[in-house]
Order: C-alpha cells, then sequence, then structure tokens
C-alpha cells in the first residue's frame, strides 16, 4: 500500500490507481431479510453528498498543496454542490468538442504528456462524524464517478489514487478514521493520462461528478456476487448459477438461497456448504425487452453460531443470448435492435443526472418502440441498467475508452501516433477501464453486449480486451467498429459493425457471402432538422436477416442552460462560453431536446420501430406482430374512417395475433359511411389497453393508414369581378373582396376579405431554405449558393392580364440573374367568389446545381397565426421524412411550428397538405388549398433568410409578420450522416426540368 502521494502519477502509464478497492459487483445487502425482501434504503451506507467547502486553481502551481492537512484551515473556501461539474458551479469553462482533443492548438503535448499549465484543480473538503452503525466496523469510501483523476486523504493521511471517470472508484478508509469530526481531502484534475482515454463527442467538464458514499460491510461480506441465468438448447430449463466471493473476520455456517417469482412465490430453494451454487428451474419465464420478467433472488449468509449477518436482494432474468447461423438470437429467435445511443445529460447538471431523468428517458424510449441502448461512450450510473432490467432495454455496455483525435484528424485518418494501438505500455490502464465496468455491471440481464470503447482505430490492446471478455463471460457478445479501418484485428468483434454507412453499402456486404450478422451501432446522424431516409435503414431488417438494426445517434441533445445579455434563458452550445477550440453546434444531435422536450424527428423514429405493422384498406386490415415473444393481447386495435380528415366511422377490432405472424381482419364499413364524394383516410390504430411501467393506458403503439377518393360534383363558381386597369395596378374587384397586382412591384400586393388585408408582404417565387445542419455538412451554400440569390435578384419582365367570364387572370413572368435560360411564371386567377388560384411554373435550364425549394412566399401581419393544417402531421414532416406522419386535421399556431433545434434552420413544414387555414384569434383569415397534387407548406415568424442568418433562436427578430410558404417540392432533409452524405437522390430538385405547382386562396 503506498502511503504517499506523487502528482507525477497524473503522466503516468503505469499509474491509475493507487490502494483502490478490486472492482465488484453492484449488488446491494442489508442486516435482515425483512429490509431485503423490501429493498429497504441500505442503512449500512450513508451518503457524502451535498455541500463540500472548494477551491479552485487555474493549474497544480496554484493549488493549496497542503489543504489535506488536518489544521490547514479551509472555513473561508466556497461551497461546492457533490456530485456536480465544477465547470457548472461556476469555475472555470465548459467545453465542447468532438474529436480534437480539448488542448489542439494551445499545447504541444504527445500521449501521455498532459499539459500541466492549463490542468484545472478543484480542492474538495467534507467532514462528517462516521454514523453510530459503522463505529468499529470495516468502513470504505465509494466514488461513482470522478473526472478525471483524483487523490484521497482523511485526517491528513493518504488513501488512495484513481482514474477512469465512469467506473466506481472505492478505498478503505477503517485505518484512517477517528472519533469525533474526519476531514475528507479530494484533490481533483481535470486533465491526467486517463484524458488521452477520454476524447468523447461531449462536453468537457471535472470533478466528483457522481454519488460519494461511505459504506461498511457485515462480519461475513459477499464481496462480490457473479450470478447467471442461463437457458439449455430448448429454451425451456433454466440453470442458475450463482459464485460469491467473501470477505470479513469469520466463515459462515450456512448460506441459503430463495428464487422468488414476479408475484413473491418461492420456486426454488438452496442451501450452499461453500460460496457457490445452482438452481435449477423447468419452464422458466424467459426475460426480454418485450416482457422483462424478473425473478428475485434472496441470498442469505449466516454465521458459525447460525445468525443471519448479510442478505441479499437480487433480481434475476432467465435468457440466452447467442449466434446462430450467423444471426444473433435472443431466447431462440432473431433480435432485431431499434436501438439508439444516449449520453447522460441534462441542461443544466451536464453528465449529472438524476433518477428522474433516467426515467423520463427510459420512458420515452418505450413509448416510441425504442427497445435497445448503447451507452455511449462510458459505463452509465449503476441504476440505469437497473433501470433497462426493469423496462425492458437491450443494452451494449461501452467502456470508457475513446481515442478519436489520435488517428482521426479532420476526418481523414491518419494514425501516425494512435492510441492504445499496439503499444503494450497501454495495456493494463485500458484493461483496467474494461475490468471495472465488466466485474460492476456483469449482472444485469438487459446487457447483452460488451462494447470495447468507441471510435479508438484498431490493435493488439483493444483486441486483448476482447478476448478478456469473451474469457469471463461466454454468456454475451462483444461489439467494437474501430477495425472497420483495420482488418487485421476483425476477431476483436463478434458482428460486422459500422458507422453511417449508408444503405449501399450495407446492402453490399450483406450479399457478399458474410461471415457475420451486421448492426449499425451509429446511423441517422439527427443533427439539426435530419433523419430523412431513415427507412431506408429499417427496410434492410426484413429484406436481410443478417441485418441487425442500428442505434441511431443520438438520444439527447448536448446543450446547457444559459442566459443572454437581457437574462432570458436559452440552450447553449459549443462556443457560446468563449471555450475554444470548440465544435459548435455539433453537440446538438438528439431525439430530444437537452430540456427533455420532445423533437419531431421523434415522429418518424416511433414509426419505423414499430413491431406491430398495421396495413388497412377499405375491406378490412393486415396485421403483422413482429414481436419476439410476446403477442397483441395487451393492445387494442381500433378502426377509424376519415372523411377530410373528421372521424365518421370507429369500430374496435377483437384480435390477437401471436408473435411473429400476421392475421387479416375482415372490416364491413357500413354504406352510409361511404356515400359522400370527398377524400377518406382509413387509419388503425394500436393502443395499448392498460396501464404499463412506462406508459398510461391508451397509449398508441402503432398505426397505419390507407388513403382514398370518392369523386363528385364540383361547386359552380358564383359570382363576378370588376378589372381595374390601372397606370401602376391593376385591381380585380367583387362583392366583399378585392385585389391588388402591381406592375411595379411585380406581384400580388393587397388581398382584402370583408375589408381585412391578407397580405403584408407580397408573394414572391423561393428557391432557398434555411441551411440544415446536413445542407451545411453537405456544402449546401456552395453547392447551390446561387438559389440563395435567385430568391432576392429576380426581375419581373411581363405582365399579362386577362379577362374572361367571372374571372380575372394576372401572370408575372421573372427572369432570374443566375441564368439566362432560366425562368418563373406566377398566374393568378380572381374567381367571382373571391377564390384566387395561383399557379407557379419554373422552365428548367441547364448547367444549375439542385434546388432547395421551389415555393412562393409571403407574409401576413403577426395577428393571423393561428394554424390548421389538413395534412400529414402533427409534427414537422419533409420528403424523405414523412413515413410516421398521419394525415389528419392539426392545429398550432405560427411561433409553435418553429422547431428549437439549437441552430435556428428550416424546421415546421408539412407535407401532403391538402388545406392551410391561418387566422387571427377572432376567426378570420386565409386558406390555402391544394387542387391537384397536395403541397407542402410552411407557416413560421421567420423568412427562410432570417433563420440563415442567426446562430440562436434568441438572435431571431420579435414577431411581426407570419411568414406562409406555399411549395410544389422542398428538398427533403437527409441524415446518413451531418458532414457530406447528400440528400438521397429521389428527394432532390433537379434544376434542368420542368416544375408546376397550383393553389387557391380562399377568405376563412
Amino acid at each position: 500500500m503506498k502511503s504517499i502521494s506523487n502528482i507525477e502519477w497524473l503522466s503516468d502509464l503505469d499509474v491509475f490507481a493507487v490502494n483502490r478497492v478490486p472492482a465488484h459487483s453492484d449488488h446491494v445487502y442489508f442486516e435482515t431479510m425483512e429490509e431485503a425482501k423490501r429493498n429497504a434504503p441500505m442503512k449500512l451506507r450513508y451518503s457524502l453528498n451535498g455541500s463540500w467547502k472548494f477551491h479552485y486553481a487555474v493549474n497544480p502551481d496554484s493549488r493549496p498543496a497542503t489543504f489535506f492537512e488536518p489544521n490547514f484551515n479551509c472555513a473561508n473556501w466556497d461551497d461546492i454542490t457533490v456530485p456536480g461539474h465544477i465547470q457548472l458551479q461556476g469555475y472555470g469553462t465548459p467545453q465542447y468538442v468532438n474529436t480534437m482533443y480539448p488542448w489542439d492548438g494551445i499545447s504541444e503535448v504527445r500521449p501521455p504528456e498532459i499539459p500541466m499549465d492549463r490542468n484545472a484543480v478543484g480542492s474538495y473538503v467534507k467532514t462528517f462524524m462516521l454514523p453510530a452503525n459503522m463505529e468499529h466496523k470495516p468502513v470504505y469510501i465509494s466514488f461513482q464517478g470522478v473526472e478525471s483523476a483524483f487523490y484521497v486523504w482523511l485526517n491528513g493521511q493518504f488513501v488512495g489514487y484513481s482514474e477512469d471517470s465512469f467506473t466506481p472508484a472505492e478505498f478503505d478508509l477503517s485505518s484512517f478514521i477517528i472519533e469525533g469530526e474526519n476531514k475528507l481531502a479530494v484533490e481533483v484534475y481535470q486533465r491526467s493520462t486517463g484524458s488521452w482515454l477520454e476524447d468523447q463527442d461531449f462536453w468537457r467538464f471535472s470533478g466528483i461528478f457522481r454519488d460519494v458514499y461511505l459504506y461498511t460491510v457485515p462480519e461475513i461480506h459477499v464481496a462480490d456476487l457473479d450470478v447467471r441465468a442461463t437457458l439449455d438448447d430448448t429454451y425451456t430449463k433454466g440453470t442458475l448459477s450463482a459464485a460469491l466471493k467473501l470477505v470479513g473476520s469469520s466463515v459462515p455456517s450456512k448460506i441459503t438461497a430463495e428464487l422468488l417469482d414476479a408475484q413473491g412465490n418461492v420456486v426454488a430453494t438452496q442451501e450452499a456448504e461453500s460460496a457457490a451454487f445452482t438452481i435449477e428451474l423447468d419452464q422458466p419465464e424467459l426475460w426480454s425487452a418485450e416482457s422483462p420478467y424478473l425473478y428475485k433472488l434472496l441470498i442469505a449468509v449466516y454465521n458459525e453460531a447460525g445468525q443471519l449477518v448479510e442478505a441479499i436482494p437480487h433480481r434475476v432474468g432467465f435468457r440466452r443470448f447467442e449466434i446462430k447461423n450467423k444471426m444473433m438470437h435472443l431466447n431462440g429467435k432473431r433480435i432485431v435492435f431499434k436501438g439508439v445511443n444516449r449520453h447522460e445529460f441534462n441542461c443544466y447538471t451536464g453528465r449529472t443526472i438524476t433518477k428522474e431523468d433516467m426515467l423520463w428517458d427510459i420512458q420515452t424510449m418505450k413509448q416510441n418502440n425504442i427497445n435497445a441502448v448503447r451507452t455511449s461512450h462510458y459505463p452509465n450510473q449503476t441504476e440505469w441498467y437497473e433501470l433497462c432490467d426493469e423496462y425492458g432495454l437491450y443494452v451494449i455496455d461501452e467502456m470508457n475508452l475513446e481515442t478519436h483525435g489520435s488517428w482521426q484528424k479532420m476526418g481523414v485518418v491518419e494514425p501516425s501516433w494512435n492510441i492504445p494501438g499496439n503499444k503494450p505500455e497501454w495495456q493494463d490502464i485500458v484493461m483496467d477501464r474494461a475490468i471495472s465496468m465488466y466485474e460492476r455491471d456483469k449482472n444485469h440481464p438487459s446487457i447483452l453486449i460488451w462494447s470495447c470503447g468507441n471510435e479508438s482505430y484498431g490493435g493488439e490492446v483493444i483486441l486483448n480486451v476482447s478476448r478478456y471478455f469473451k474469457s469471463v463471460d461466454p454468456d454475451r457478445l462483444v461489439h467494437y467498429e474501430g477495425v472497420f479501418y483495420t482488418p487485421e484485428y476483425r476477431e476483436t468483434s463478434d458482428m460486422e459493425t459500422r458507422m453511417y454507412a449508408k444503405p449501399a453499402d450495407i446492402e453490399k456486404y450483406l450479399t457478399e457471402n458474410p461471415d457475420k450478422p451486421y448492426i449499425s451501432c451509429e446511423y441517422m446522424h439527427a443533427m439539426g432538422n435530419s433523419l430523412g431516409g431513415m427507412y431506408k435503414y429499417t427496410d434492410l431488417e426484413q429484406k436481410y436477416p443478417m441485418y441487425q438494426g442500428g442505434f441511431i445517434w443520438d438520444f439527447i441533445d448536448q446543450a446547457l442552460a444559459k442566459k443572454d445579455r437581457y437574462g432570458k434563458e436559452f440552450l447553449a452550445y459549443g462556443g457560446d462560453f468563449d471555450d475554444r477550440p470548440t465544435d459548435y453546434w455539433f453537440c446538438g444531435n438528439g431525439l430530444v431536446y437537452a430540456d427533455r422536450t420532445i423533437t419531431p424527428k421523434m415522429q418518424e423514429v416511433k414509426y419505423l420501430y414499430q413491431t406491430i405493422k398495421l396495413y388497412p384498406d377499405a375491406s378490412g386490415v393486415l396485421i403483422q406482430n413482429e414481436n419476439l415473444f410476446t403477442d397483441t393481447s395487451n393492445y387494442a386495435f381500433f378502426y377509424v374512417v376519415l372523411l377530410e380528415g373528421q372521424e365518421v366511422y370507429r369500430v374496435q377490432l377483437e384480435v390477437n395475433v401471436k408473435p411473429q405472424s400476421e392475421k387479416r381482419i375482415a372490416v364491413h364499413i357500413p354504406k352510409e359511411y361511404l356515400t359522400a364524394s370527398g377524400e377518406y383516410c382509413i387509419q388503425v390504430i394500436c393502443q395499448l389497453k392498460e396501464k404499463q411501467l412506462w406508459s398510461e393506458a391508451g397509449h398508441e403503439m402503432a398505426f397505419g393508414q390507407y388513403i382514398f377518393s370518392v369523386q363528385g360534383e364540383q361547386p359552380n363558381i358564383q359570382g363576378e369581378v370588376r378589372v381595374v386597369q390601372g397606370d401602376v395596378n391593376i385591381g380585380v374587384h367583387g362583392r366583399d373582396f378585392s385585389a391588388i397586382f402591381s406592375k411595379q412591384v411585380g406581384s400580388l400586393v393587397s388581398l382584402k376579405y370583408d375589408g381585412k388585408e391578407m397580405i403584408a408582404i407580397p408573394p414572391a417565387p423561393l428557391f432557398w431554405r434555411a441551411t440544415t445542419d446536413n445542407d451545411k455538412g453537405f456544402g449546401q451554400a456552395y453547392q447551390s449558393g446561387i438559389w440563395y440569390a435567385a430568391s432576392l435578384a429576380r426581375k419581373c419582365v411581363h405582365v399579362e392580364v386577362t379577362e374572361e367570364n367571372e374571372m380575372a387572370t394576372v401572370a408575372f413572368t421573372y427572369k432570374l440573374s443566375i441564368s439566362e435560360a432560366a425562368e418563373v411564371k406566377v398566374q393568378y386567377t380572381v374567381a367571382g367568389d373571391g377564390s384566387i388560384h395561383v399557379k407557379s411554373s419554373y422552365r428548367g435550364a441547364p448547367n444549375l446545381p439542385q434546388m432547395p425549394t421551389f415555393a412562393l412566399s409571403f407574409k401576413t401581419i403577426a395577428d393571423y397565426d393561428q394554424l390548421e393544417w389538413y395534412a400529414l402531421g402533427p409534427c414537422e414532416n419533409y420528403s424523405d421524412r414523412s413515413k410516421g406522419a398521419k394525415l389528419g386535421i392539426f392545429t398550432n399556431t405560427v411561433a409553435d411550428n418553429v422547431a428549437h433545434y439549437i441552430k435556428p434552420q428550416e424546421s415546421g413544414n408539412r407535407t401532403g397538405v391538402r388545406r392551410l387555414c391561418i387566422r387571427n384569434k377572432q376567426g378570420q383569415g386565409i386558406k390555402i388549398i391544394a387542387t391537384s397534387e397536395p403541397l407542402e407548406c410552411n407557416a413560421s415568424p421567420y423568412t427562410a433568410l432570417e433563420l440563415e442568418n442567426a446562430y440562436h433562436m434568441y438572435e431571431l427578430p420579435n414577431r411581426h409578420y407570419s411568414v406562409i410558404t406555399v411549395a410544389g417540392k422542398q428538398m427533403g432533409v437527409g441524415g446518413d450522416d451531418s458532414w457530406g452524405a447528400p440528400v438521397h437522390d429521389e428527394y432532390l430538385i433537379p434544376a434542368d426540368q420542368d416544375l408546376e405547382f397550383e393553389f387557391k386562396i380562399e377568405r376563412v
């Protein structure tokens, strides 16, 4: 045992754990069986969370080096909250970087050196009185997470040192405890050798950010518990084996075990004479994400006097995970991961998250058909795995390793100084992280796969980690994506796993006699307005059995709450804290915003991750149950008929479809519900019958829809128009309406219904949308920036007026500065009832880049802000992200129609628009009606150009208008990645083709 600390350990590869208790399982234990049965709070633990005395130093030279001494007076120091990040409590600077190391361009260091001149030091002091129930017993301290390295003293005596930010570090305090007040001192360094291994895509913090507690143990203690609940080849016989590592002052007289089912009934008992036992069980209930059945194992340890000294409750899930026929199987069935990557994050507290945060996350995942999570890119709090066991999520548990900046620079693979690679001097420090994760987490049934880390290239060091996992745990598989770049180390991973491979690349692998199953450990980079084309990946699940799903990047935006100069809170990204270097808003990749509200992207995820597939038509519905183990008895199915968006008929279906099967249900719709002319939509909805742990009864889990029309006579237009040909303006007037067209402006400049003006800023052709993050990554401004200019620079070259019968037509022809051949014509036909038929035509021209959008945009005053859509919704959707959108009538406001991506960009669009009504609060306004093909529409407080030029939502102007954009087509949003992947060809708008769209404007 080392008794003196050394600051040089921070950059010493051989020193990463001094006097640390060996890693062990995360099981709980009690002194009485009654406490164990009800899982009471552990009396044998004493929390040290709360207020600590604190001193911050920018580097080691300015730290109070002797603060741990008993007589050092810390009374005047600041107070800091534990757990919590130093940088989120008023000290130092939060810094966000992705792949580059945070000192890049500031300090010239190479591993294992660290920049000591910029190595922030947090000195923590906590005084405590030892609880009475711990007196004269062994006392340990557990730090569940400290970033990135720390030293511990108690009462002036050096206790220990540890690195690895994301697994527990525990120390024996027994010989340092004194009677009365004890002084605990902890010195935390932001940088250490471990920092080279923690180059994850996240905010760089430091400090004691997870729980700290004291604990004691009984006279005989199970220091480590290894429980395995396996199945035989028929999946009908279970074997539960348990190995106990005992420590203490005596030996047990006996150890007993009871296995209880979910109702608390004893189903098996065992008495062991040694520290190991086995229980056989016929026809056990099996654990899966669909049905996360857990037994409770109660272990009782008795001393030589026959007294109970320790009781352990441990939840057990019987399941078998394996590769059969080159596919991953759970309990004998081919599994498909409908997954997400998840950082631990809270916009106020960073990676210090609460149980409430975790519950919200897991409930949201379950409600949206997500069945799997990858703990990107470090072991999570132990409570997360308990919730995954209980709620049912498949887990890839990832060790705390990422060295991205050592081998990839600005997207180019350049491994000249890659670590850990084949460098044996890095083996122990890397292996320690694998061991710490495995030992803590090994008993969780939700964990199916161990991951050797993330984006650290390949080599012998990581290969040895994989071999370690396989040697200690034959019941799980091992994942590592980095060997894609180093195929000579392909043995490292049991599966082919890639990041952001295009669907065609995946298909190529799957058609060339693959030897391993395939998963996308990261795909659909959900940065900003994204996730277009996701169906191209999920379609592979049924086409290729060896494609077994993937994990979207990622679940939650990493944005931090901050106040602008006026005191209003906003969600900040890299650079907003003057942190440099930084990767700015690349931290905004979530399906949910950082404040835990759901983004519109989740609508598509929920649909494409459905395991209940519904295919209705006018005579019934085909129900496919893709669940592996559960039938549909927990669901209620409703067959609903809508006419022009209004429900006219509903019937509940009585059906139970077995797992991995399908059933067609015939439905007879009474004839009277199908006689009216108009557009019909048949929707079949699948809802939860009863409340679940993760959702209320009635929650919708799946839907399918079928659309058809019944033709009828079109109404005759009544009324006359009067045309006034002025020198500058052309007026078209009728009863209770007037329209004025300006030859000077080249547009419709006024539209009044009942004396109310509807046009604040005239309609104009629009070819540019506010650049999305994916657009930026693809270089849209460079590729197609001339369409930005075309939206600003056009010239009206011809005005044509025609009058016929009870209508008048005014047409404007525009030339575009970007091409002599390109031309747009907008034609307005005013009818006697006050409606205006608008037709916009574009004449294609050669040698022009793809067009972001082909639209007309105009403004009303901001009072017209109440929206009613008959369209695909309810959330925003795009041509390549509309699978999960329902046809229906939805309402919102112009302000609420803007998605709050952390960098303003295009948002709020709807496809399949049949009708859009824009009203004021008095119900007056206009409606946009599709006359042939459905439209794409948007309503926003901001123009595309205003959004384009803002870096934060608070930079956008105050609301003065409602900006209405009607498009024949807008390009898709894409999402294969955000650094170069284009939108798929079928969702682009070629500029060499003729285009047109039309719609009507009517009064509401």
